[in-house]
């Protein structure tokens, strides 16, 4: 149970079969895992210890690919940064998990010079320059350090040492870093692989961010099986098309935003897909429609649905080709979110953990090997999360009488738009920072591109005159895009609260999701 492992597999299996292929350039399974010895060597010479902390901002490459392996093999925790996060956050990430090196790419690297030079982030002692043009000031060249140093011997952490620290949230101590340990990696990229059926000739497009924990569940399955690996810095539905047809692209996983931004593109026949045999999605369900087209247009792919959560590693349940069907008597399964995954187990309980009977709502619960270590240096939260071992997901659902999960609205005040989680608390302390505002409650509601958007509901000071784009302007400041309020309604009367004084968001939110059978999309 040790990430680096696969490396060592693939290339003594496969030596001079494809791992990478990125833009012009591929290495074999024998050079990248000499390339990553040699990154391990450097991160070595550079002073980075077995449990040091190295953070990666950057857009997908190759050798985003070689610094998680590198990070892992000198022994030391990588710290994936999400690219689309503002200044403030990317500060904070850096700072709570006290990382000692930087991986950057030059998207980013005008940000991190000026953090640097503001001495915002402290415990930056070495930022390595992972992109291919003229070298940042105060930055050291990736090439060189691969160049400069000779391959060393993996430290071999394994097992339940910490191996990555994936943060959820934003800027205010509500943001978690969940650990992952190795062990909790590698038996999710078996579970993977067991629900892909990926095998050496599988080819994989990192077309998702491979800051997010859904494109590293493939990334680490993929190595596993000593497929290849190939990468494209950002997706667009121009991006992903050449690359499927180009490199004959086997498999991959996107969110369903991005299946339906395919499926809309008016070039798609022009391409050859005929490669393309498996799509794997999650982060938020499918609306029905799209998927309908999307198996018409790619009648030779096969779609596979995973629910899970960063800290699980993340799948928790899974549902493939059975599951995709529109009629007979397993038509209405196709709403699930699937089965258990290998190896993880389940169960829908009440507020007390006790097992609820098949059909009754509860919160689902995970136990298993891939379940976090818990929240980096909160245990309060740890301890609020892990109960007798078991995963309180914050999700409630129930179960059908053959183990499919159907997912009904979430515990946790959390809104989904576009496969990326945004904590409604996080939004309401920015905006409750603009002078006037009283009360404010921040809720999603229905979106037909991105299954829900953020919508602010404020009631403001009757002597304060404040307009949508104000609000909405203030919140780009602070926090990053995704997360601020598409949307904004005034009200003149006070929130409708509980007995405890908590604003009662299901009230907001009814006239919302008047024609859905559930508050969640």
């Amino acid at each position: 149970m040790y990430i680096t492992q696969a490396l060592k597999r693939a290339a003594q299996l496969y030596p001079n079969k494809i791992a990478t292929g990125y833009l012009n350039r591929q290495n074999s399974w024998s050079k990248l895992l000499k390339r990553v010895s040699c990154l391990a060597s450097g991160l070595k010479y550079l002073n980075f210890q077995v449990g040091d902390r190295a953070a990666i901002l950057s857009l997908n490459s190759d050798k985003y690919l070689e610094a998680l392996y590198g990070i892992s093999w000198s022994g030391g925790v990588f710290v994936p940064i999400n690219t689309r996060l503002a200044p403030p956050e990317i500060t904070f990430w850096i700072n709570d998990s006290e990382s000692k090196v930087l991986f950057v790419d030059s998207n980013f690297a005008k940000i991190i010079s000026k953090l640097l030079s503001d001495n915002k982030i402290p415990s930056v002692k070495k930022v390595i320059y992972i992109s291919d043009d003229t070298v940042p000031s105060k930055m050291i060249d990736y090439e060189e350090i691969l160049t400069q140093h000779t391959p060393i011997e993996d430290m071999m952490r394994g097992f339940d040492d910490l191996a990555g620290l994936f943060y959820t949230g934003g800027t205010t101590g509500r943001s978690k870093g969940v650990m992952l340990s190795h062990t909790n990696i590698v038996i999710n990229a078996f579970n993977t692989v067991c629900i892909g059926h990926f095998n050496s000739d599988s080819k994989w497009l990192h077309a998702a961010p491979m800051f997010h924990i859904a494109d590293c569940a493939g990334l680490f399955g993929i190595s596993q099986t000593a497929g290849s690996h190939y990468f494209i810095p950002g997706f667009t539905p121009e991006a992903f098309l050449k690359a499927v047809e180009k490199f004959k692209i086997s498999e991959t996983i996107i969110v369903p935003t991005m299946i339906s931004m395919l499926i809309q593109d008016k070039n798609i026949s022009s391409y050859d897909l005929k490669s393309l045999k498996k799509i794997m999605y999650g982060a938020s369900p499918m609306p029905e429609p799209v998927i309908k087209k999307a198996m018409s247009i790619l009648p030779e792919c096969n779609f596979y649905h995973a629910y899970g959560q960063t800290e699980c590693a993340p799948i928790v349940t899974s549902s493939g080709p059975e599951t995709h069907v529109f009629d007979g008597p397993l038509a209405y399964k196709f709403k699930s979110a699937g089965v258990s995954a290998p190896g993880v187990e389940i169960k829908i309980a009440d507020k007390s953990g006790k097992e609820l009977p098949y059909g009754k709502v509860g919160e689902i619960l995970v136990r298993g090997p891939n379940v976090m270590l818990g929240y980096w240096r909160q245990k309060e939260l740890t301890d609020a999360a892990i109960k007798d071992g078991w995963m309180y997901t914050g999700d409630g659902a129930h179960m059908d009488k053959d183990g499919y999960i159907f997912i009904v609205d979430r515990v946790k005040d959390m809104i989904i738009s576009g496969g990326e989680n945004i904590y409604s608390t996080e939004v309401e302390n920015t905006i409750y920072q603009l002078k006037g505002v009283i009360e404010c409650a921040v809720i999603g509601i229905p979106d037909e591109k991105w299954g829900e958007k953020v919508h602010a509901i404020v009631r403001l000071d009757d002597n304060q005159k404040i307009s949508e784009t104000d609000v909405i302007n203030h919140c780009h400041k602070l926090i990053a895009g995704f997360k601020c309020p598409k949307s904004i309604s005034f009200r003149k009367k006070a929130m409708p609260v509980s007995g405890a004084g908590k604003i009662l968001k299901t009230s907001l939110r009814k006239e919302f999701w008047t024609d859905s059978d559930k508050q969640v999309n």
